[in-house]
């Protein structure tokens, strides 16, 4: 009975120190990095920063993508208007869904998805 006990305990004490030694948590998840350890920012060959492009760039696709939406919505609204309460056209719900598809673009560059 007592070389089982040694045993489970030797067990249970070692199990921790390989999770330390392979870098992961005692749940198996992996460790997560240092608190400073920040993405280092990467300087283009003309002076910029690489982030800062990045971000330019997304903010015009959006503001681009953002006059597309507001065009459809207008569109998609005088369809509605035109159409009987019971029938809406393959088209007006098409639009719809480029909507949709185009809004969730948009929020997933402002997020960084």
């Amino acid at each position: 009975m007592q070389p089982i006990l040694r045993r489970n305990a030797l067990v249970l004490w070692v199990l921790p120190l390989t999770a330390v030694a392979q870098n992961r948590q005692p749940d198996g998840l992996p460790a997560p990095p240092p608190a400073g350890a920040d993405r280092a920012d990467v300087t283009l060959p003309n002076g910029k920063s690489q982030r800062d492009e990045i971000l330019k760039a997304e903010h015009e696709q959006n503001l681009k993508d953002a006059a597309r939406l507001a065009s459809l919505a207008d569109e998609l609204k005088e369809a509605m208007e035109k159409e009987d309460r019971f029938v809406l056209s393959l088209n007006t719900i098409k639009k719809a869904e480029e909507i949709e598809k185009l809004a969730r673009k948009i929020l997933g560059r402002m997020r960084h998805d």
